[in-house]
């Protein structure tokens, strides 16, 4: 860790990450591409002239951190005068590209798409386009033109506290507009441009049409789709569900774990070339060119790019065996994938990636060196518990900030998995062969399908163990951050004992200490009124510290699987909930509150400005409450009607009374 702080380019990275975050959260730059040209040719000129003095190291920082904040700002196309939404009219005509194709919901059919033409003008930007399911419905491909007259709409913000903030996550993959349209309002256009995605898009379409003809069951296609071609959206709910369970989700998405398999297999099978002439170097340029063949054939999602880039750098650390040198390459592949996405900072599985590998390439060794065993096959399976541990301590604080839980026998799961995923890796390249030539052996059709039958299998029993999955676990940025802070410095105690090092262990342990206090204070404090948004039922709630009084209109098994009251318990740390049936009247401090449901029951005396819910849309005359009860503000919950709704509010600015809708502006909350 030392000799990395000593690396010049570690520090350059840490400034390019600062400058992205500054710009991501401030969005403070606000400069075209001449002026941002024109200050970084300065910067780098002054930094050229300095470069004997200390100056130097001081220009080097500001660049950096400004080329962070000027390619965020570059980015993102809505700074751009191209950005389609800068054109769009009511009666605009629209032509799309098809860009990915999503998995879909329930009801509609999702891709991401460029929005080429507006108009018959050229323009950019990305768009969520959902397509109403029906029997009728024609599936779009990568590379695919269609056309539709504007339909654009704004993505809604969450709900609810806590709850997974869609627009957001879009909003980092440069998404903020979508369509919802049906299938007879847009047009497949028969264009015939020759584009990589779109050969990449035919070609696997062939191959899982080729893998269909055989005898596989949906969940080993389901498997082989996503492990192979990067394609998750065949699994079931069930299937994913098991494999979060168990800890091994992150085997149903190509990432660095898959890319790093397939790189051993390459450097095992080519290892003879070593022996020859320049035969590293045959074998570096085979294994790399292999690694972005695997990258096209799962389609170059932002994930596989990523991963391959990562471990294309560190096969390049590996030629060059130099001290160090795979460290080097991580920091090398990280710089240089920022520079093109500078957004993926904030991807999970960016994070996730590295950190795992982090903890593997630091923590792996120190762990495989405490136990020597004699026996081969114990020997291998200490390494694979080594590897998973370090790992998982790489990724444990990011795992619980984000997913919320810990899977205990993850090391079970990956000690199967992993040797399971070399296989099928591995076997799984030359069933996609034999298989488009239609040359597949009947022996190894089943072989392979019974692979990832028995792969299934086994996740599914660990995923059973449920008293072993510890679950809503309440973890904020600042535990993650002093927990990572606690994780380095007692590995580096571990290391080497010293006074130094242990002031340094002990000082992390006192700082997350002082956060749970923080925190514990915090949550002692707090107090707030909650009204849910729930479609269709009324959800309430009072909560005094870490106390959550919960008052509703439903079956009581089913609010208690509420997933907006989970996320809201995790989020706010709640120890203790009881649920309540509503009533008519409510009482939050010194404010009452009314309830008004659909008999439109209000005539109660003595009230003065009291909270007004309605619900359950009664037929009430609004203006006639508001002169009896002249209420603080009228709320209208997820269980209205729209129509009414919409009556409601235009009343209530007609009297000049504030009025709070769930269904567009969220939750209504009262401290």
């Amino acid at each position: 860790m030392k000799k990395l702080l000593g690396y010049l380019p570690f520090h350059f990275l840490l400034f390019l990450i600062a400058g992205i975050c500054c710009q991501f959260y401030t969005d403070y730059w606000n400069y075209g591409i001449v002026i941002s040209a024109c200050i970084l040719i300065f910067l780098s000129l002054t930094a050229y002239w300095q470069r004997k003095t200390l100056f130097f190291v001081f220009i080097t920082w500001i660049t950096f951190f400004l080329t962070g904040m000027i390619l965020v700002y570059e980015n993102d196309a809505t700074n751009h005068t191209n950005y389609f939404e800068k054109h769009l009219k009511n009666t605009s005509k629209v032509i799309l590209a098809i860009d990915k194709v999503l998995k879909p919901g329930n009801y509609h059919h999702k891709y991401v798409a460029d929005v080429v033409q507006v108009d018959g003008k050229k323009t950019t930007g990305n768009v969520l386009l959902n397509i109403e399911k029906d029997s009728t419905s024609l599936l779009f491909n990568t590379g695919d033109f269609v056309f539709f007259k504007n339909k654009f709409q704004d993505i809604k913000s969450s709900l609810n506290p806590h709850q997974f903030n869609y627009k957001h996550y879009l909003k980092k993959q440069g998404i903020n507009q979508q369509v919802y349209i049906t299938h007879q309002q847009i047009l497949l256009l028969d264009e015939n441009k020759v584009s990589l995605l779109r050969f990449i898009d035919t070609f696997r379409i062939k191959i899982q049409k080729s893998l269909r003809r055989y005898h596989f069951t949906d969940d080993e296609l389901a498997v082989m789709n996503a492990l192979l071609l990067g394609q998750r959206q065949e699994i079931s709910k069930q299937l994913s569900d098991n494999y979060s369970k168990a800890g091994a989700i992150h085997i149903l998405a190509v990432s660095g774990l898959h890319v790093g398999v397939i790189l051993l297999i390459l450097s095992f099978i080519l290892k003879p070339l070593e022996r020859v002439n320049n035969g590293k170097l045959i074998k570096l340029v085979l294994v790399i060119l292999s690694l972005w063949f695997f990258a096209i054939l799962a389609g170059l999602s932002a994930s596989v790019i990523r991963a391959v880039t990562m471990f294309s750098a560190i096969a390049l650390g590996q030629f060059f065996n130099k001290r160090n040198a795979v460290e080097h390459s991580l920091i090398f592949s990280m710089f240089i994938i920022l520079l093109w996405k500078p957004l993926f900072l904030f991807d999970v599985g960016f994070q996730l990636s590295y950190t795992a590998v982090f903890g593997i390439i630091w923590i792996q060794p120190v762990l495989y060196q405490l136990w020597k065993p004699n026996f081969f096959i114990v020997d291998k399976g200490w390494q694979l518990i080594t590897v998973s541990v370090a790992a998982q301590l790489g990724v444990l604080p990011i795992s619980l900030f984000y997913f919320h839980q810990f899977p205990a026998l993850f090391f079970i799961s990956n000690l199967i998995i992993i040797p399971f995923l070399g296989v099928i890796l591995g076997l799984g390249l030359v069933v996609l062969v034999l298989s488009y030539e239609s040359i597949l052996p009947v022996f190894l059709e089943g072989f392979y399908g019974n692979v990832i039958s028995i792969l299934n299998k086994v996740v599914a029993f660990v995923a059973r163990q449920e008293s072993f999955l510890f679950s809503e676990i309440s973890f904020s940025a600042l535990k993650m951050i002093f927990a990572y802070s606690l994780i380095i410095s007692g590995f580096q105690l571990f290391l080497k004992l010293n006074t130094k090092r242990c002031f340094l262990f002990f000082a992390s342990i006192l700082a997350f200490q002082c956060v749970l206090i923080l925190e514990k204070y915090t949550i002692a404090q707090k107090s707030e009124f909650i009204v849910f948004h729930k479609s269709k039922n009324s959800i309430i709630g009072i909560r005094k510290g870490s106390s959550f009084e919960l008052y509703h209109s439903m079956d009581s098994l089913q609010i208690s699987s509420q997933k907006l009251l989970i996320n809201y318990k995790v989020g706010e740390n709640i120890s203790s909930q009881n649920y309540r049936k509503l009533s008519n009247l409510m009482y939050y401090d010194k404010q009452v509150v009314l309830i008004i449901d659909k008999d439109g029951l209000y005539d109660i005396k003595g009230l003065n400005n009291p909270i007004v819910l309605l619900r359950q849309s009664p037929k009430i005359n609004l203006q006639r409450l508001v002169k009896k009860l002249k209420p603080a503000i009228i709320i209208a919950d997820g269980s209205n009607y729209k129509s009414y709704i919409e009556n409601w509010k235009t009343t209530c600015e007609n009297l000049k009374i504030p009025f709070w809708a769930t269904y567009n502006q969220g939750a209504y909350v009262l401290n």
